[in-house]
């Protein structure tokens, strides 16, 4: 005898407090996830997932589980962080929602070269990929986060022979079109340029020589940083959204440095 009795679904219990929920779901999930490298083959990470929906406000709740067995679909295909959008749209299909977010936190790799000696070492890059899908309304956003080096221009201009520099972290956000592509290793690359100096893991004596002077020749603000940053990326026709912040780790004061701007270029 079958003696299993029907389970009542409760999240789908009618709700009468009138509130319609922007985001309901899971968060803090890990998952692997594969990430297209610029001229290299695909790179592997253990990401942290977040996944919402919408919720309407005559339903109680949502079915958790059914965003993890979304997600295992995806992985079970090799397609978590490659069709982003795919995802979206069956989460919006499988919880019956009008629109689905995401969001993987990941660390990515660069083997970076030491600029006079050219030794290398991992450099981990804290990166995410977020996803919204609000009926037909697809955005993507890239985002890294760039330590670097900046050098205080006034410490240079007031003092005799010295000035203090700083551990400076850079976090950029950039949306663009499906049609474009852009790269985590030019975002790196954009956001360093704009620095005193880049940073490394591995330096031999004449690699710390050259970096202490390049940055000490190119002493930056984190206002200098920032406006660096923005002139690129207004430049860039790609980019149809970015979020730039420049945090500055003060060496002699007991506070940092900050900076931030957030643009969304007006389409013509």
């Amino acid at each position: 005898m079958n003696n299993t009795k029907q389970l009542k679904d409760v999240q789908s219990q009618e709700d009468i407090r009138d509130v319609e929920i922007q985001r309901v779901g899971v968060n803090g999930v890990e998952v692997p996830l594969i990430i297209q490298r610029k001229n290299e083959e695909n790179q592997y990470v253990n990401a942290l997932a977040r996944v919402s929906v919408s919720l309407p406000k005559n339903y109680r709740g949502t079915h958790m589980s059914r965003f993890i067995e979304v997600l295992a679909t995806y992985r079970n295909k090799n397609l978590l962080g490659v069709d982003i959008k795919g995802f979206l749209k069956d989460v919006c299909r499988e919880l019956e929602a009008k629109s689905a977010y995401v969001k993987f936190d990941f660390r990515y790799l660069i083997d970076k070269k030491a600029p006079v000696t050219n030794n290398k070492f991992p450099v981990f890059y804290p990166c995410s990929f977020e996803g919204t899908l609000d009926g037909d309304d697809y955005k993507f956003i890239l985002g890294v986060k760039v330590p670097v080096t900046t050098l205080c221009p006034c410490s240079k201009e007031i003092s005799d022979n010295s000035a203090h520099n700083q551990r400076t972290n850079v976090k950029l956000k950039v949306s663009y079109e499906e049609k474009d592509m852009i790269w985590i290793e030019d975002l790196i690359e954009l956001v360093e340029s704009c620095a005193s100096s880049p940073v490394y893991t591995l330096l031999k004596r004449s690699d710390e020589k050259f970096v202490t002077e390049a940055a000490y020749n190119n002493p930056k603000f984190v206002e200098d940083v920032l406006r660096d940053l923005i002139c690129l990326l207004r430049k860039d026709d790609r980019i149809t959204f970015f979020e730039a912040e420049v945090e500055a780790q003060e060496s002699i004061h007991n506070h940092n440095a900050w900076a931030w701007q957030r643009e969304e270029k007006v389409k013509e």
